[in-house]
């Protein structure tokens, strides 16, 4: 006989659990496409209503969050990438 330990059957068990990112940003968000990047990771990971995605702005990132920023045409905007990541539920931290 087999006996089956408690923990053995968990393999295979779905849970309600949801999958959780953070990305911290370091690099300032225009010059380099660093932050740009992070941000459109963060937009696409958090796509998934189960995903718990967060991002954390550090060092020169923190000009990600200013409100008011002016880019040429053509050009993409951080502040838009941020209010669209906002509405799909990330928690913004500085």
């Amino acid at each position: 006989m087999h006996r089956q330990r408690p923990d053995e059957d968990k393999e295979h068990e779905v849970t309600d659990e949801r999958r959780k990112t953070l990305i911290i940003l370091n690099e300032a968000p225009y010059g380099t496409e660093r932050s740009y990047n992070g941000l459109r990771l963060t937009n696409a990971l958090s796509k998934d209503e189960e995903d718990d995605v967060r991002v954390f702005f550090t060092g020169d990132a923190v000009a990600c969050a200013k409100q008011g920023q002016q880019t040429p045409n053509g050009f993409y905007n951080i502040e838009r990438m941020l209010k669209v990541a906002s509405r799909q539920g990330v928690s913004i931290g500085t």
